[in-house]
């Protein structure tokens, strides 16, 4: 079933009306010190309706794709939105609609590959680090791809068909050294597909190198020195802090279930230096790793600038949610599955870059941190949070000295913000994250390095 297929469906709808065909395929496959523990291929279709009725939504959803289907999911989920309009009473009026078609197809133009020769890939990656590392404990390389299919009408005339391919490999080496084992990664990859990406292994040989590099390097070094610091959390890192201690506690359902960010609205919450904005689909003419050209309410997507100039200027919403609070809706209603009804989530977020340069950025400390990754993590309602950081070195008299060893960073980001004094001119997209709320989704993020004060875990 196609869009057009899906088109036939729109002279029934009676009311504000969604329906979506959704296919999401998955391969996943996991090399570990030579040896395959993961090989899944996974497909999962269906389709889903909601219909909005006096202030509420019913939902339904089938996995099964035929016109008696469509149908019958059109009629229950109007039968829900009733049943529920009943039994809770919302006085409020019509949701925002506009009538725009949109058909983005990022599928790879190459010939595509099989399994069997991502595994072989994967195992050439493996032959390489063995032989060139022999001291190396242990290696994981791993490919994940997600190919998010969708197709969506509405009663107000929106359309849209995506293909939103992502593919991105993992490369984990391990050292151990005193009895310790010490571990670092790097992530390749993003929008697209396998081919678009990787054609010979040969030309990751020099990552492998550097990841090796960087492992010994951490195997050598020291436990940092725990305290409040000054520090440079690199891209990857204020990418996280971005997304986790800042964009959840600014999109409008977590806004008006309480996160702190509901009382700032217009006030000072970072450094003049901060701009942050989750955007849509594009940043500076180029492609985001996570592109929404319409979301999963049939809502043009916008960027939403969250913090311009360090104040606080808006939220992250859907219709709904825009309607409550009285904003323009940003198009932030996305779902993983076609079983899943559309929540508020990020799509792109980043801090924006500035005019300073990395080294001048390191130069200007004479006693500090620079953190170069993220690990795990997490981040509340208050932005509050606490993140892993795995790689980092030293900072002496405005140079680079010696690596640390796994250490923390913790703190609220809404106070963390306000100590930042340089941004990097240079951007850096993640294209690996996986956001879990409630749902699993891809997200993009990013943003430059910003020097800051931190607290910084020891040993």
């Amino acid at each position: 079933m196609r869009l057009e297929d899906l088109k036939v469906f729109q002279n029934s709808f009676t009311e504000h009306t969604e329906l979506r065909l959704q296919r999401n395929s998955t391969v996943s496959l996991s090399l570990v010190h030579g040896n395959l523990v993961r090989n899944e291929k996974n497909t999962s279709s269906g389709i889903s309706s909601r219909v909005y009725h006096k202030g509420i939504f019913g939902f339904a959803s089938s996995p099964k794709i035929d016109e008696n289907t469509v149908k019958e999911v059109l009629g229950k989920s109007k039968e829900n939105a009733y049943l529920l309009s009943n039994l809770e009473k919302r006085k409020k009026g019509a949701l925002p609609g506009e009538s725009f078609e949109v058909l983005k197809d990022f599928s790879t133009k190459k010939q595509r590959v099989s399994r069997k020769d991502m595994i072989q890939f994967l195992k050439t990656l493996y032959q390489y680090a063995s032989k060139a590392y022999p001291d190396l404990k242990s290696t994981t390389f791993v490919i994940n791809n997600l190919d998010m299919e969708k197709s969506l009408i509405t009663s107000f005339g929106a359309a849209g068909y995506s293909l939103v391919p992502r593919t991105v490999l993992m490369m984990n080496l391990s050292l151990e050294k005193d009895g310790s084992t010490y571990d670092t990664y790097e992530v390749f990859g993003g929008l697209g597909q396998f081919e678009d990406f990787f054609d010979k292994p040969e030309a990751l040989f020099a990552e492998i190198d550097q990841i090796y590099k960087k492992v010994c390097e951490k195997s050598e070094g020291v436990y940092p020195e725990a305290g409040y610091k000054d520090v440079i959390l690199d891209s990857k890192l204020a990418g996280i802090l971005a997304h986790e201690a800042i964009g959840h506690t600014t999109e409008a359902d977590l806004v008006k279930s309480g996160s702190m960010a509901k009382d700032f609205l217009g006030e000072k919450v970072a450094s003049d230096l901060v701009t942050l904005v989750d955007f849509a689909y594009e940043y500076d003419s180029s492609v985001c790793p996570v592109p929404v050209y319409m979301d999963d309410e049939g809502t043009r997507p916008r960027d939403a600038v969250i913090i311009k100039d360090g104040v606080l200027k808006t939220f992250m919403n859907n219709k709904e949610l825009s309607v409550d609070l009285g904003h323009e809706p940003t198009g932030n209603a996305r779902a993983y599955a076609f079983s899943d009804e559309p929540l508020v989530r990020m799509r792109n977020t980043a801090i924006l870059p500035g005019e300073d340069c990395l080294k001048d950025m390191i130069a200007s400390i004479e006693d500090g941190y620079y953190l170069t990754k993220p690990s795990n993590g997490q981040a509340d309602s208050t932005s509050e949070f606490m993140f892993g950081v795995p790689n980092g070195y030293e900072i002496k008299n405005g140079k680079i000295a010696r690596a640390i060893k796994d250490t923390t960073i913790s703190g609220v980001a809404f106070d963390m913000l306000k100590t930042i004094t340089m941004v990097s001119d240079q951007m850096y997209w993640s294209n690996a994250g996986m956001c879990g709320k409630k749902q699993m989704i891809p997200v993009g993020m990013g943003g430059p390095a910003v020097k800051c004060k931190i607290n910084l875990g020891g040993r």
